[in-house]
Parts: C-alpha cells; structure tokens; sequence
C-alpha cells in the first residue's frame, strides 16, 4: 500500500535522526552518555526514549522515538478534527529537549512528527508537524540571529520569506503562556497539519529535522563555558517554572499523548531534573535578568538585530 510505504520512509528517516542527534549531544557534552529505555505499548507501537544525565554540558537530554497507534483518536484530537472520530491512527516522530548545566545556554526542543488516519485499512488523512525552539534565560543577540537565520535558510527552498513569515508567526503563537503574558522563549519555527504534497511537505520536515543541529550546536559552543555564580543559577531553575508550566498546561502533545494512553516516562521526558518557583518574583530593575522581559515577546529578530 502506497500510504505505509511512504510511512516506512518517514519512519526510517526518523529513526536515523535520533542516532544522529544523540550521538552529536553526546559530542558535544564530551562526558555523559545516554541511556536507551526501549518500550512497547499495549494499545499499539512503542519507542526508544534516551535520556543524558548529569553532564559536562547538559544537566539532562530527552530524544525520543516513538511509533504508536490506536484504534480511536483521544479527544483532544478528534474535537479539533470531528470528520476523524473514530478512526484508527498511527503517529510516528522525534522530540527532544535539551537543559543545559550553564544559565547562559540556552534550553532548547525541536519535534518532526508525522499522522495518519485510517479507515478499513485506507489512509482517509495525514499530516506533518514540527518544528523547534528555543528558550534563553541571559539572550544573546548573536545567538537569536543565528538561530533565526538558520531557521530562514532552511525554509528558502520550500516558499523563502513566506514560509520562514509563517512558521515563525505559528511559533510565537503556539509557544506562548497567555497565564503569563509571555512567550517561552525567543520562538524559532513551528507547523501542524501540513499536507499538501507528501514529497515536498517530507522534504520540508527533514529540513527542520536536519537543520535542528546547525542551530543548536554553534550556540553550545559560544556558551557551554561562560562564568556564572549562584545568581544565574537561581534564576536559571526559576524560569525553567515556565517550562514546567507550558509543558503541563497548554502543550497540545503532553494532552495527546496522556490522552492516547501514551508512555507518561516519555511523555515527561521533557521536564527538567531541577526547577523553582518563587511567590511574586521580580527581577531587580536594568538588571541582567530583567532584560530576559524583552525578548519574551514576539519581535522580527532578523529585522530588529540583523
């Protein structure tokens, strides 16, 4: 069946990602090494979640791979997709979440998925979804411009300036607290329900899969080693609390997955090891920290810095 053929692709071009990233975290962490907890799920599918701990770089890293399927969509989705209820589905991708040791690295995540529902055995609808973030708690301007314009070159064969407009704008959106009146971070790309050529659109995800490292990996570099004290570090464990707070409240993945009957281990893996909150917390005025509040909305980086 040409549907679970082209499945099979994304599914192995998925699988080589995970290797990939891995081994490039653990290159770049230079000490730890991730552990591989391979599982299976009753309902259907299963995964391989790798988690780094306690590193040189990165106090924790989650990659996951995971194939799963059911034989209803959960509510979450079929309320946003009603024509679906009750048909069989099938999700494949990667997720990832890096928290890195040092304030002034920032934590990032990047997602390439892939859907597909089904009836009496034939594809009714797919989808591609992805993207990838990234969340500072000191910025860098030339840290926010390399990200951006990473994430612009990749989308230059698939609609250029259009494309790169787009996502970005889905991005701040998405990744936004309305709690807090805040975005998560500085934004990057973001897509769902992307289906309007299997070819081009798969093209599109291995781009960002791919792309995913070229932006991360200068950053760590540029920042694994900068001095920090106790002040960065509590402020760092601080707002990793949004991260918290997103991840559990608004992220439309976490719902998905908990409401499939999804792995929760991997499903979570995305929280980080240590996080504070701290009643009313205001940053000290023109202070480093209070800086933070200006790159907490949604901004042309490439305009305003570039």
């Amino acid at each position: 069946m040409r549907g679970m053929t082209e499945f099979t692709r994304v599914r192995d071009y998925l699988v080589g990602l995970q290797d990939r990233i891995c081994a490039a975290v653990e290159g770049a962490d230079g000490v730890a090494r991730f552990v591989e907890d391979a599982w299976q799920r009753p309902e259907g599918g299963g995964g391989r979640t790798r988690i780094l701990r306690e590193g040189a770089v990165f106090e924790q890293a989650g990659v996951g791979f995971s194939d799963v399927s059911g034989a209803a969509l959960p509510p979450s989705a079929s309320a946003a997709r009603p024509e679906l209820a009750g048909a069989s589905w099938r999700a494949v991708g990667v997720s990832l979440v890096l928290h890195p040791r040092n304030p002034y690295l920032p934590a990032t995540h990047a997602n390439v998925r892939h859907f597909r529902a089904m009836r009496d055995g034939e594809t009714v609808a797919w989808w591609f979804g992805g993207g990838f973030d990234l969340t500072p708690f000191y910025p860098f301007d030339e840290d926010v411009l390399h990200w951006h314009r990473t994430a612009r070159a990749l989308c230059e064969p698939f609609g250029g300036a259009e494309r790169y407009a787009a996502h970005k704008r889905w991005c701040d959106e998405y990744f936004f607290l309305k709690h807090r009146n805040e975005t998560r971070g500085v934004g990057g790309l973001f897509f769902d329900d992307l289906h309007g050529d299997f070819e081009r659109d798969f093209a599109y995800q291995r781009a960002v899969g791919d792309g995913f490292l070229d932006a991360y990996l200068p950053l760590v570099e540029r920042r694994k080693a900068t001095p920090s004290g106790e002040r960065e570090r509590q402020f760092q464990l601080y707002r990793r609390g949004r991260y918290v707070e997103f991840n559990l409240v608004l992220d439309r993945g976490t719902l998905f997955g908990l409401q499939s009957g999804g792995r929760t281990e991997s499903i979570l893996m995305s929280l980080p090891p240590l996080v504070r909150w701290e009643y009313g917390f205001a940053p000290e005025p023109g202070s480093a920290e209070a800086r933070l509040g200006e790159y907490l909305r949604a901004r042309d980086w490439l305009e305003e810095l570039g």
